[in-house]
């Protein structure tokens, strides 16, 4: 969960850094995270960028958790997602990562990289919002975890190999069915 607000605006190695920083203090968890001097919370997750805010938001976010009981807590309240996306910095991929990674409930997460592999092959409109693209997704997947968890990260793979901003077209293996490489080529 911790991970999900840190990586707003920055990469994921940026956010292995910050937690890195967090277990090398024992603070990786709620009670630390919200006991600690605000300063020192801020050095900590820094590699992670925006570290006032985020120091913020996960001050705000523990105190949610752990008000509501962790995960265990979390997974019964009657809307969790909502419950999520009703605190402060936290938006629908933030709520769905924590919904799908730390709480297993089956929520499919869309991300920049789904936008853009998907928008490349032509499945999708460049402009379609996150809901429209979460449901898509959800409609034509079975509500599966595991699958999820492993769909999302083969996309994110993929974007990172071949479907990056500047994308390696040569070496993609969806080469052949995308709309983007073939009009570009």
């Amino acid at each position: 969960m911790v991970g999900a607000i840190l990586t707003q605006n920055t990469n994921w190695k940026n956010v292995e850094k910050a937690i890195f920083n967090l277990k090398q203090a024992d603070a990786l968890h709620a009670e630390a995270i919200l006991d600690m001097d605000n300063a020192r919370l801020r050095e900590l997750i820094r590699p992670s960028g925006f570290f006032n805010q985020k120091a913020d938001r996960l001050k705000l976010f523990c105190t949610f958790y752990l008000r509501h009981g962790k995960e265990n807590g979390l997974k019964k309240l009657p809307n969790p997602r909502a419950e999520l996306l009703a605190q402060k910095g936290i938006g629908p991929e933030t709520a769905d990562s924590i919904l799908l990674y730390a709480l297993q409930m089956p929520v499919f997460v869309v991300d920049a990289y789904t936008r853009r592999i998907f928008s490349r092959l032509g499945l999708i409109s460049a402009d379609i919002d996150y809901t429209a693209t979460q449901t898509l997704f959800m409609n034509h997947l079975p509500a599966d975890v595991l699958l999820f968890n492993t769909y999302h990260a083969l996309i994110v793979e993929h974007a990172k190999r071949h479907c990056r901003v500047k994308p390696d077209c040569a070496t993609c293996p969806l080469l052949c069915c995308c709309d983007s490489a073939i009009s570009n080529s």
